[in-house]
């Protein structure tokens, strides 16, 4: 960790955009939209000063290459999931690494892959925002440019290895802080992490202001899915000053898992596109929400009206267990019974439960045993 260092190069100028798009002719229309394929991920923080231009072009690129997915493009950079087949996705990334707005910022690395495509996304959907993750603090308040220190994938595996021991003699002065939502964290962490129980990640800042006391003179190594909320996140707690220091991992879980699949990240990797997870070890550490068998395959909850995710098992699938708790179950049983047209107003027992911003109660020997 002493080796780390806060990226440098970030607070440029913002260059020119460019509009160039790449020459797709030699290559068949077969090729080029063909379903086997992959989905990237990344992100870029830049100053852009034309974010409507920098939307346009995006949305030409990925239309031209025939690419679905979400892109956030800010003042502050661009954002963006993208499924396609191979070859779309890596004239994409030609593309952007030599799109003068990201150069000397992005690079080949800073693109995450997994097994996927076109397929895996309903639509393409490009938009202007205020930020590029939606954390709900004005980037000029809290600024990408005050994160925390970044590890790589080995130098972040070896902290959690030596959290994980000082832990378990009750030695240790770190957090492992997951900063993701609860529905992502419910079907995979790293072993020994603080994983909140918020469901929106503009929900963090507040967890971190109810919670202030106990980040008081800690080590804090967090992490999320590619790395993006991490540097809003980790400024964020940084500017409160509290923490002894702050570390993040560079690349996210993504990075971890391509270099670490058997580390100390078990369960599956949420992913917000139609395969809701992906995989790099066998183990399952969540439960079917209805019996209690092991389960880990996310479905929408059935009722109409509501977004939320469940675990159910194919058996209690079966048996018609598919809300995500007992009022969207009954409201889908009315539901189903009126007429078309009919609307039901949004109500579900998991929201109405959950606090916002939960306060831990959580005692230091239950974060030295690391539980």
């Amino acid at each position: 960790a002493g080796s780390a260092a806060r990226p440098s190069g970030r607070s440029c100028s913002s260059a020119e955009i460019s509009w160039a798009l790449p020459d797709t002719s030699h290559v068949s229309h077969d090729d080029l939209t063909s379903q086997v394929g992959e989905v990237l991920l990344y992100y870029c923080y830049c100053e852009v000063r034309d974010p409507e231009k920098l939307c346009a072009w995006q949305k030409a690129l990925c239309q031209h290459l025939h690419l679905t997915g979400k892109v956030r493009v800010a003042s502050e950079g661009i954002n963006g999931t993208v499924g396609g087949s191979k070859i779309a996705t890596s004239l994409y990334i030609k593309v952007m690494l030599s799109q003068p707005l990201f150069k000397n910022i992005l690079c080949q690395e800073d693109f995450k892959s997994s097994a996927g495509g076109a397929h895996c996304f309903p639509d393409l959907r490009v938009g202007v925002f205020k930020e590029i993750v939606p954390m709900g603090i004005d980037p000029k308040i809290v600024s990408y440019k005050e994160t925390g220190i970044h590890l790589s994938p080995q130098e972040f595996h070896r902290e959690v290895e030596q959290y994980l021991s000082q832990a378990a003699q009750g030695q240790s002065d770190t957090i492992l802080l997951d900063c993701r939502n609860f529905y992502e964290s419910k079907i995979g962490h790293f072993q020994g992490c603080l994983a909140p129980d918020i469901r929106k990640f503009s929900y963090f800042p507040s967890y971190i202001d109810g919670n202030l006391e106990l980040f008081k003179d800690k080590r804090v190594l967090m992490y999320c899915t590619g790395g993006i909320r991490c540097e809003r996140g980790s400024a964020y707690l940084r500017s409160k000053a509290v923490c002894r220091e702050v570390y993040q991992l560079k690349g996210g879980i993504h990075k971890y898992l391509e270099e670490f699949p058997d580390g100390f990240y078990r369960g599956k990797l949420f992913v917000f596109d139609d395969r809701y997870a992906i995989c790099s070890n066998e183990d399952i550490i969540s439960a079917c929400r209805y019996c209690g068998v092991l389960w880990d395959q996310y479905k929408l909850c059935s009722s109409q009206h509501c977004r939320q995710l469940v675990l159910t098992c194919p058996s209690c699938c079966n048996k018609g267990l598919t809300a995500c708790c007992p009022v969207c179950q009954e409201k889908e049983l009315k539901v189903t019974s009126r007429a078309s047209g009919q609307t039901v107003k949004e109500e579900c027992e998991c929201t109405r439960r959950r606090p916002r911003v939960p306060i831990e109660r959580v005692s230091p020997r239950m974060l030295d045993t690391g539980k």
